[in-house]
This record gives C-alpha cells, structure tokens and sequence, in this order.
C-alpha cells in the first residue's frame, strides 16, 4: 500500500517539474527544445530537426534520448527516420519535405509510460519566387496635365509564401522610391513621369527561400501614351441627301502631342458598324464630312485618336452621337405581284395587285403614294387605265388577256423608277425545275434549277399551310442570276409552308412550281384513331383518318400498326402513309385484339389511342357452308323421300276391280303352298271415303276413327303398323282423276285397302285375297296389332274382339275372327266355296268394319249390293264375272291400286 502511494507522488513530482513554475516565480525551463526554430523550407527539399534535451531534467526523471517519439500533427513518424545521437539528443530525417505538415513535435515517455510533450516547432513549406515576366506600362491620360504611370507584370507560380513585389525605376542616374502594389502583386501605378526623357523599369519579387528580379524596360513616357476621347462630338446633315458632317474637340494639346482619328459608324438599329478609311483621318483635325450615306436615314456615330505616328495606344471610342440624311427620290420601284381569280361566267379575270413598300433606305424618305398604270397589250390604242392609291393592293377585274401594270412609289421629292409586272393570257413559258428547300442556320433556303431561257427574275411565293387560317401569301423577288435564296418572311418552326417558284420574263412567265417544307421538324401533336370498317374471323380492316397539317408538325413518313392479343405479344406492321386502310390477316378467331397506332416524322413518333376489337368465331360463308349443304340434303332426302312414294304410287296407280272374278275357276286349294306359290302378286285397291260423306256417320261408326286418332296422336313420328309407310303419314293432298273433275281431297278421307291376287299353280285359277295396303287414314287396333298377331297369336285375336265389341260393329258373321283371320280360313277351303263369294264376303265385311254405312254414289251402290248378296248366302256366279265385271275406266276412282307384300307387309 505505501509503495504505490509513492510511485503515484514520484510521477507528480516529475509531472510538476516540468510543467509548473520555478520558486522564483519564472516559468520552469523545457526539459528539451528543437533546433532548428521554426524553419521555412523548400518543397520537396530534405530536412533534419533535432530534439535536445536539458541535462537538469536527465538525473531526476530518467529521461533519455533513447526515449524520444517523433509526431507530424499528432502522427508519430516511422522510428526509421530516427537517429540517436547522444544520450541528450534525438535527430529526425525528411527526404522529401512534400510530405511534411506542422506542428513538429518531440515528445518523451517517462515512468509510467507517460507521453510527454518536450517540445514543438511550427514548419513552414514553400518555393522561392520566380522571374516576373511581361513587364508593360502605358501612360493614361487623366486630364490635359495629368498623365500617371500604370506598370502590369506575371508575378510567376505560386509560392505558397508571402511573397512581396516592388516596381522599381530611376531616370539616368536618378533613382526614385519603390512602387509597392497595394492590392494586388502583378501591377502598380508611377504617379508622376516626365516626357521626352529615357526611363528604366524593373520588378523585384522576394520572400524567405529567396529574391528574383524581371529584365529591365527602358522608355519615353510619351511612346506609350494613351489618350482621352475627343469629346462634345456633334452630327450635322450637309447639303447633299448622302452627307453628313461630323465635329469634335481634342483634350491633349498639339504642344504636347498630335493626334490622327478614326470614325466609325452604323445605321440605327443594325450592329454592324461601318468605318471611314483610315488614310481620310490620319491627319490631326476637329471635323469631318462622312460621305456616300443613305438618303433619309439615321446613323450612329464614334470618334476615336492616337498619337499621329501610330506609336503609343488608341484611345477609347468617344460617346456615340446620331444623325440623318435629308430625303430623296426612291432609287427603285416596288416589288410587284398579282393573285387572279377566274370566273367563268362571264369569261373574266379579278387581278389581285399588291405590292411591297419599299425599304427605308430604297424608299429615301415618307412614300406619300402609290401610281399604278394597267395597260392592255392586245389595244394599244385604247388609254391605259390610272389609280392613285396609299395602300399595298388593289383589286381590278378585267378581261382575260394580256395586260402589263406598272407601279411607282412617290415621295415629296419626287417618284421611284416603275416597277413592271407582265400579265399574260396563259403560263406558257419554260418553269424552273427541281425546286428544294434546306433549314440552315435558321433561316429556310429555297433553291431550284434555272430554265434554258434568260430569265428576268424570278418570284419566290410562300403561305403557311394551316387548318385554322387561310393560305395568306407572301413573296419576294429575286434575281434572275440567281438560283437560291433565304426566305425574308418570318418563318416559324413545325409549321407547314407551301412555296412556289416563278419564272418571270420579258414577254411572260412560266408556271410556278411548288414544294412543302418546314423549317423545323418535330414529332406528332397526337397519334392516328384507328378503328375497325370490317372484322372477319381471320383478318380485320382498320381504318383512320389522316393527321391534320397542324398535327403532323412535319412529313409523316409512316404508319406503324401495333396489335395484340390479352396474354400475346406486340406485333407491328409499317404501311405507306397515303394509306388510310390496312388489312389485318391471320388473326385468331373469337379472340379480343386491342390495337393501336403511330405515326412519324424525321424527329420521331407518337401513338395514338388504344381500341379494341373481337374477331369473329365463324368465317364469311362458314355458316353458310354448313347450312346450306345441311338444308340441300335434308331437302333432298325429303324430295327422294317424295319421289319414292309417288313412284310406288304411280307403278300401282292402275285401278283394279274390287269385284275382279276370273272367268277361269279352279278348285282343290287345299294347301297353304298352293294359296301362295312363288311369283305371286298383289294388286291394290283403295276405297276413298269423300270428305263430304263423312258427315253423314253416325256417332258410333265414328267412334273407330276416334279412336285411331287418339293412338295417332301419341305414336307420331312412328311407323304405322303392318305395311305402314313414313311417307304417307304425313297429311297430303291427292288428286282425284274422276272424268266428273272431282277436285282436290285430303289424303285423310282416302283408306287404302289391297286385293291380293294369287297366281294358280300351274292351270289352277289365281284367287284374289284382300290385305292391308298403305294408307294415310290411321290403322285400327286390330292392324296396328298385327304384327302381335303373327307373333302371339291369341292376345291379337282377343284384342280384336274386344274392339269390335266395343265399338259394336254390325254384320260380322263372327266377331270373334276380323276381317284378316277369316280372309285365310276361305282361301284355305278346298271345295263348295266359291272364291267370288269369299272376295265379296271379306269386302263386306271389312267395308262394315271401316263403317261404310253411309250414304254411298252411284259408284259405291254396286258395291254395297255385292256386299249384302254376300251376306245373304247367295253365290256369284259367273255370270256376273264374265259379263258385270266393270272395265279400269269405269271402276271408282277412289280405289288405287297398290301392290302389297305376301303376307301384308311392305318392305320398309
């Protein structure tokens, strides 16, 4: 515990030796000092310090050289660059003093390991001054005994140190005190210098590292003299229109110094200045006459001098003063051109004059008015035709012809030189070709190749081409030397100029030839709106309108189409700008494009609106394609269809007898094999039931039909039973061919029946047996069951015989058997059965079946009487077959003859 109370006062005591005070009050000498103090060194020069240290603070503190740390602003140098030289004295090295920075410090560690600063120095780092270069002076002439001395050097690099000049002259062998610049380094002023005496000027520049001196400059004050300005300057008009005279006062006498001059001059307003020649004001004077100026215009003008024989400095130009011409006659007539307007009824011309007022320095004063003389080239004789007008136009109608005008400008000293204008009856002279135009310094330039011909001049026509105003137009006459020219109007940026060329010659003109042109050009105001004319299933037809002249703001030089599906890439399509229509191809079908459109100039595009259109999911004609062939083969199978019945109707149209007997009767068809040998027919009849007979029904016998209807009505579109045809189960119209004209009657009243006749085996007699036949009337239960029948067998026949009883069917000998039953059991008789008798039992009862028990024409007696004889037992005898058969022609004409399958059926 005491040890280190004593190490922490040891370090105290030392602490306080070298930093506190002695105890006779003056401040405790450094431990240590840096030799050298303070130095100011070179750039890039080497360097050496030395730290010594003081041998009072070597015993007490234990410091030593060895112990001695080096630091540049706080950073410690490499310890390389140290060198001990003593056990008093540490020394440090700098090759190259760039990198040197202040302060330099020396700096010891005591017990503890304590830093201490011993000592530091600041370090100056710079370069020695250089020669002062270019040493001038001039003598400014402040008033007329005034005349100071300035003196202007190139102080040289910069040194980094202050570094101090000093203008230093003497006369002979006099010497004077130093000019020392106050503001600057580079110039001082000598305020007092005597004339016509040689003096001798030089510049000293020092600081620290050193002293340079500039090369001497011996002189006369007097050669370098630069005056003042002649002053109170006054511009007067002379006598003639193209004078004016000028008068001034000199301030430096003629004693002392004299002068030459020179005059400058401008037109007001142009900055352009114009000077008198040198060699006309190279002698000294007060005044001077300045000729060949304008008539009737404003000059500006400006006086300078120097010392007569060029030696010395020109003095500043002297305040401007201005001046103008007295007026003169116009030295040319107004530029002149004409619009016509032709109107056809009557044959006549309206002449648009108009003309340019002359420029101030043409005009030569105030143009009071304009004389304007139109003469007729085709009459000579007649007088021409005089107008006095103030304005730049007039407007004459006039006959078509040839007329020449001539225009003079008057002002009050008299009248220009006229201006002519050639009017011809037509454009027949040679044009110019190949008119172009070229932006070019900002200003349009129109060029164009001359004709073969001389031509007198030629007339440069231009409007601004715009939707919202008329071509107003303007022009300018040019040279006929000439092949191109500036336009002179005021020519704007993206906007459209139209521009004509005219030959003018002296007994005519040529046609104008035109150009479009800008003199800027930039991009679209807008983009096109394109739209959809037509939209197929592959391919749309866009279209748009053109941009306006205002909107373009240059040459459109295409279109680009963009177009695009939902989740598609762009694709884009360039067409002609002369186009507004473009057809898209190769489109998806039933697909949303959406479509957009750019038009561009040299400078670039710009796009328009987006629209969107759908393609459609079928092609033109597709529909069509399928419709139609669909449609022609319905039709066609329906008209086969039809074809096919009234076919099978016509093969079968051969009415037949009901009643046909044979002459020939054969006996012993006691076998099923000889009622149907092979090769046998059928004929057909059908008994047709007139529409107005129907009313004459009872309300029982047309419960049947009821009936039927009511099964027709739910099996439509089926087949109609045993032999039923699809083709006539639709309701038509059949035509009767009865020699009374019977007109046309529904297929509904007609009920085809067939007569099926048998060929006889070998010499046998064929029998005739009655079976189902086609018809459009709807089939009873007992036929629409008939294929039950051949199949079943028992429950047809007991659905039979429950219909007839139902609906209480009168004449059946057997209700049990129908019509069909007992028709096999009589062809199946071997003897005592006549076959008449068995024809005209089965039509009786079938005719009962069907209710014909109405009211029957002359036609439907004989058979009715048959079919009661038949009932009654009695026998046909053949008699009747041989002599009461009727004839084809005269049989009903109600029944058709229709051929039926063996068996009933009719193949499907």
């Amino acid at each position: 515990m005491f040890s280190g109370w004593n190490w922490v006062a040891h370090s105290l005591y030392l602490f306080l030796n070298i930093c506190s005070l002695e105890v006779s009050g003056e401040l405790v000498q450094s431990c240590g000092h840096i030799i050298p103090e303070s130095p100011v060194l070179a750039l890039g020069s080497n360097f050496t310090a030395l730290c010594v240290l003081n041998e009072s603070c070597l015993d007490f503190g234990n410091i030593y050289a060895s112990q001695i740390i080096w630091k540049i602003k706080n950073r410690v140098v490499p310890k390389e660059q140290y060198r001990e030289i003593n056990r008093t004295v540490s020394s440090v090295t700098f090759n190259d003093t760039s990198s040197l920075a202040t302060p330099l410090t020396c700096n010891i560690l005591a017990d503890g390991q304590i830093e201490q600063n011993i000592y530091g120095i600041t370090v100056t780092v710079g370069l020695p001054p250089e020669k002062p270069k270019n040493l001038s002076c001039i003598v400014h002439q402040v008033s007329k005994l005034t005349y100071p001395m300035n003196c202007t050097w190139n102080p040289g690099r910069h040194t980094f140190l202050d570094t101090h000049f000093r203008l230093k002259y003497r006369w002979l062998q006099e010497n004077f005190p130093d000019c020392i610049p106050k503001d600057v380094n580079n110039s001082c002023t000598i305020t007092e210098v005597q004339f016509f005496v040689n003096m001798k000027v030089w510049v000293e520049a020092a600081n620290a590292l050193g002293k340079a001196e500039s090369d001497p400059l011996i002189l006369d004050p007097i050669e370098i003299v630069k005056p003042l300005p002649p002053h109170n300057l006054s511009v007067n008009s002379g006598v003639l229109p193209t004078v004016l005279k000028l008068s001034w006062e000199n301030r430096i006498s003629a004693a002392v110094m004299k002068l030459k001059f020179n005059i400058r001059y401008r037109i007001m307003g142009d900055t352009n200045w114009m000077q008198v020649p040198p060699e006309d004001t190279a002698s000294p004077r007060t005044s001077f006459s300045v000729q060949g100026l304008r008539p009737y215009t404003e000059y500006v003008f400006s006086i300078r001098c120097m010392k007569e024989d060029g030696v010395g400095y020109w003095s500043d130009w002297s305040e401007e003063k201005t001046g103008v011409t007295t007026e003169d006659k116009p030295s040319k007539g107004p530029p002149i051109w004409r619009i016509i307007d032709v109107s056809h009824s009557p044959p006549s011309w309206s002449v648009h004059l108009m003309w340019k007022a002359l420029e101030p320095f043409e005009a030569n004063g105030v143009i009071l008015q304009y004389e304007v003389t139109v003469r007729a080239k085709s009459s000579l004789s007649s007088p021409p035709e005089k107008y006095s007008v103030n304005t730049t136009n007039l407007t004459l109608k006039m006959p078509n012809g040839t007329y020449e005008v001539t225009v003079v400008a008057r002002n009050k000293v008299g009248a220009s030189p006229p201006s002519v204008l050639l009017i011809p009856a037509n454009n027949s002279k040679a044009p110019v070709k190949n008119v172009r135009t070229l932006p070019k310094d900002g200003k349009l330039w129109v060029g164009w190749t001359a004709p073969n011909s001389y031509v007198l001049k030629y007339v440069i026509e231009w409007c601004l081409v715009s939707n919202s105003s008329d071509c107003i137009i303007e022009w300018q006459n040019e040279p006929g030397n000439v092949q191109g020219t500036y336009l002179k109007g005021d020519i704007k940026p993206f906007k459209c100029y139209l521009i004509t060329v005219y030959p003018l010659y002296a007994d005519g003109q040529g046609s104008g030839q035109s150009v479009k042109a800008y003199l800027q050009q930039d991009r679209p105001s807008k983009g096109p709106t394109v739209q959809t004319k037509k939209v197929g299933k592959a391919e749309a037809v866009l279209t748009w309108n053109h941009l306006t002249v205002d909107e373009q703001n240059g040459f459109i030089r295409s279109y680009t189409i963009f177009y695009k599906t939902i989740d598609g890439n762009e694709t884009a399509v360039t067409v002609d700008p002369s186009k507004t229509e473009y057809t898209l191809s190769s489109l998806a079908s039933d697909t949303l494009y959406t479509v957009r459109m750019m038009a561009y100039t040299d400078e670039g595009g710009r796009s328009g609106p987006d629209f969107t259109f759908t393609t459609q999911k079928f092609g033109k004609g597709e529909i069509e394609a399928i419709v139609v062939p669909v449609c022609l083969a319905f039709l066609l199978i329906v008209l086969l269809g039809v074809l096919f019945c009234f076919n099978k109707h016509g093969n079968n149209s051969t009415q037949v007898n009901i009643l046909q007997l044979d002459q020939k009767r054969k006996h012993n068809f006691s076998s099923k094999d000889q009622m149907y040998p092979e090769g046998s027919f059928t004929d057909v009849s059908v008994v047709e039931i007139e529409a107005d007979d129907k009313k004459s029904f009872s309300e029982q016998d047309l419960k049947p039909f009821d009936l039927l209807k009511k099964e027709k009505s739910t099996s439509e579109g089926h087949s109609s039973g045993i032999g039923g045809s699809s083709c006539m189960s639709s309701p038509r119209q059949s035509v009767s061919d009865s020699d009374e004209g019977e007109t046309t009657q529904n297929t509904s009243s007609t009920v085809q029946y067939s007569t099926v006749v048998l060929n006889g085996y070998r010499d046998q007699t064929p029998v005739q047996v009655f079976s189902r036949s086609e018809s459009t009337q709807p089939l009873l239960d007992s036929e629409e069951r008939s294929e039950d029948h051949h199949a079943g067998g028992g429950d047809s026949t007991t659905q039979r015989q429950q219909y007839f009883k139902q609906n209480g069917v009168q004449g059946e000998t057997n209700t049990d058997r129908p019509c069909f039953e007992r028709m096999k059991q009589i062809t199946s008789a071997n003897e005592g059965d006549t076959i008449g008798f068995a024809q005209l039992q089965i039509s009786g009862q079938c005719s009962q079946l069907l209710g014909l028990g109405l009211e029957k024409n002359s036609q439907e007696a004989a058979v009715s009487d048959v079919v009661q004889a038949s009932t009654e037992g009695q026998t046909v005898g053949p008699e009747i077959v041989e002599g009461n058969t009727p004839s084809v022609d005269e049989m009903p004409k109600s029944y058709l003859p229709q051929t039926v399958r063996q068996g009933g059926y009719m193949p499907q």
